[in-house]
């Protein structure tokens, strides 16, 4: 299993949130869920949204950002933080075995402190015009990349 980690700031969507689980559960990496949610995280809705994936994911929720900060300071992991605000492309990133990739809220992002705090922002590019990719698909998208980069590498 790798020590790559996905994390939700405060999601909004279930159905995001369930695709996401269904990801980390294929692909064996853990996920944080930091909240409040946007909509009730008890199991039953994530039972149902992660369908029958939930068991295999190794999932951890966070009472607040501040909560979320402790834990990933005393395993002393980088928060990699999508943003369409970053400049760096997420293929031009080198990533770490232990990254924590940090997705923010469907309907706002992050604020200013959660991004001020991330170790790094990466984009991923897009046409012109365009406002956002599902987060869901920016998960997949940026994991797929920091696994082909991590996959192989042995975990600290």
């Amino acid at each position: 299993m790798s020590r790559l980690r996905i994390a939700l700031y405060q999601p909004d969507i279930p159905g995001n949130t369930g695709t996401i689980l269904r990801l980390a559960a294929c692909l064996g990496l853990g996920v944080d869920i930091i909240e409040p949610a946007g909509f009730d995280i008890s199991d039953r809705n994530l039972k149902r949204a992660g369908m029958d994936y939930l068991a295999a994911v190794t999932l951890t929720r966070h009472v607040n950002w501040e909560a979320f900060e402790a834990w990933r300071n005393s395993e002393n992991r980088r928060i990699v933080l999508a943003s369409t605000k970053a400049a760096e492309r997420y293929t031009a990133f080198a990533f770490q075995p232990d990254d924590v990739l940090l997705f923010g809220r469907e309907s706002a992002g992050v604020p200013d402190t959660v991004h001020d705090a991330a170790d790094a922002r990466i984009l991923i590019p897009m046409v012109e015009g365009q406002r956002s990719i599902n987060v869901a698909m920016s998960a997949a998208m940026i994991a797929g990349e920091a696994l082909r980069q991590t996959q192989w590498l042995p975990a600290p």
